[in-house]
């Protein structure tokens, strides 16, 4: 499966050439499952701020047409992962198209823990899912041909911000606790810390550097493809396979998550 539209319209050889080239612009990824989505709200306010970032203050931003545009993508598909790009109009970069791409839904089951190295690196505007991904895409690389599964990312302050694509959370025998650092507020980070407060399990945001991983019990990566994927180490520092309170926490509050009609 795959679908890719512009303003609603199919797009063509060039349409793809002019968003493959002129590397600026901003996105947001979801997961759809029978025509809905978990945290909707904090995608298109994502995309609000970000266009807003990125395109001036004056940037159009019609919700209501975003969600047309994915439910014209979509079509009969009931089930999907969604990219909703905004990107500049030809001519007139300070206006924008919005492409929709539509592909084959990803299962948020966990695979296998993952086996994690870290690097310094710091993306450019953390706060923005931006399009530019080289850095992070070079880091991952590097991770992966180094017998590695993927990249947790430290700032050159030493601490410990965000991996490839997702954010990072620990156990610490009593709380879920999340890096306290310039990293991109992940939407499904955002569902989960409210879900968590819900249930009654307490978190924490907090300053943490590699010298804090041996005291923690357990880590996992948190993106819309899996929101409790565990990692089995992180450089030398290996976590226990038998603990397991942090990955029931996080799946206990995804649970609890509401599905928001497109």
């Amino acid at each position: 499966m795959l679908n890719i539209e512009i303003n609603g319209q199919c797009a063509n050889v060039e349409d793809v050439h002019r968003v493959a080239t002129w590397n600026y612009g901003h996105f947001t990824s979801m997961q759809v499952r029978d025509g809905m989505v978990r945290g909707l709200d904090l995608h298109l306010r994502r995309l609000e701020g970000a266009s807003h970032a990125l395109f001036g203050e004056k940037a159009e931003h019609d919700e209501g047409r975003i969600r047309e545009l994915i439910r014209h993508a979509l079509g009969e598909e009931r089930a999907a992962s969604v990219r909703v790009t905004v990107v500049p109009q030809v001519g007139a970069p300070a206006s924008t198209d919005i492409m929709v791409s539509v592909s084959d839904p990803v299962a948020d089951a966990p695979r296998q823990a993952l086996r994690v190295r870290t690097a310094t690196y710091e993306r450019e505007l953390p706060h923005l899912k931006h399009v530019a991904t080289m850095g992070l895409t070079y880091h991952w690389l590097q991770a992966k041909e180094a017998g590695f599964d993927d990249v947790l990312f430290v700032g050159r302050d030493g601490e410990l911000r965000e991996g490839s694509v997702w954010n990072v959370a620990f156990w610490d025998e009593q709380q879920v606790v999340w890096p306290e650092a310039h990293v991109l507020p992940g939407i499904t980070q955002q569902l989960l810390q409210a879900a968590l407060t819900r249930i009654g399990v307490p978190w924490s945001v907090r300053r943490l550097t590699s010298d804090d991983l041996p005291v923690l019990r357990a880590a996992a990566a948190t993106n819309s493809h899996c929101p409790s994927q565990p990692l089995a180490s992180i450089d030398e520092v290996v976590f226990p396979s038998e603990c397991r309170a942090l990955v029931d926490a996080l799946n206990t509050a995804w649970a609890e998550v509401p599905w928001d009609l497109i």
